[in-house]
């Protein structure tokens, strides 16, 4: 049996909840949302949960549980995802396996998609499987692009879609599972040489795919599984969802 882990990124500040605390300190339904995320990747019983914090980062580490799974990466600039994944590296030096990577303003993922995930990534040998969405109107999320034999190609970003691109309603959600050794191989040859001038975690997918390795996907049923909060406004959306069906997001 692989080992599996998580990697929750939740360095950012949350400038549209317009407060000063972190945005994954905020409460839902009682509970801080990075707290929610520890327990989704405690149910997937990983082995290491390398939490990144960065802005406020001792109010996000004094909420958490002390649990020796996990361990707290700083990411002293926010240099985008790929650079807040690449920050992880030296915590799963010894680790061999699959590693998750969610979002820790991403609190009613449900363990069940994850598990579903881990499944078809390991039953396809995959280097990355991504958890993505149709959408009718896919907004700002960053768009799945295929290639020939239906397989995940590349991401591409919003903001460098073409107008051609933009029409396509499969989205990323921003959660994935890639083979530990893949995901840092990979991570070494992306570069910030895009709008954000950022290191992107989803230009590893195209990098893979040079290298001949299979990158596949998960459809999500319940896109409220994988809303970000990202102002009161959500969170208070987001709650009244989770209320009105709780044991469904446990």
């Amino acid at each position: 049996m692989r080992k599996t882990a998580a990697i929750i990124l939740a360095a950012g500040k949350g400038t549209r909840m317009k407060s000063d605390k972190p945005k994954v300190i905020f409460e839902l339904a009682g509970v801080p949302m990075i707290n929610r995320v520890i327990n989704t990747a405690k149910k997937i019983e990983s082995d290491i949960i390398a939490t990144v914090v960065g802005y406020k980062k001792d109010q996000v580490i004094a909420i958490t549980e002390k649990n020796p799974k996990i361990k707290f990466v700083e990411q002293v600039e926010q240099n985008g995802t790929g650079h807040a994944v690449m920050v992880t590296e030296d915590v799963f030096k010894d680790f061999q396996g699959d590693i998750v990577i969610l979002c820790g303003d991403v609190p009613l993922l449900r363990h069940q998609t994850l598990e579903k995930m881990l499944s078809h990534h390991r039953k396809t040998k995959a280097g990355c499987t991504v958890l993505t969405a149709i959408m009718d109107d896919a907004l700002r999320y960053g768009r799945i692009v295929r290639n020939s034999s239906g397989n995940v190609e590349k991401i591409v970003e919003f903001k460098d879609a073409t107008e051609q691109q933009k029409e396509i309603k499969e989205i990323n959600t921003g959660i994935y599972c890639f083979d530990r050794n893949l995901l840092f191989d990979s991570l070494k040859e992306i570069t910030n040489e895009n709008n954000q001038n950022e290191y992107y975690l989803t230009d590893t997918l195209e990098i893979l795919n040079k290298n001949n390795k299979l990158v596949t996907s998960v459809l999500l049923d319940d896109m409220i599984e994988a809303s970000g909060i990202n102002s009161q406004e959500q969170l208070a959306e987001l709650e009244e969802a989770y209320l009105k069906n709780q044991a469904h997001y446990q």
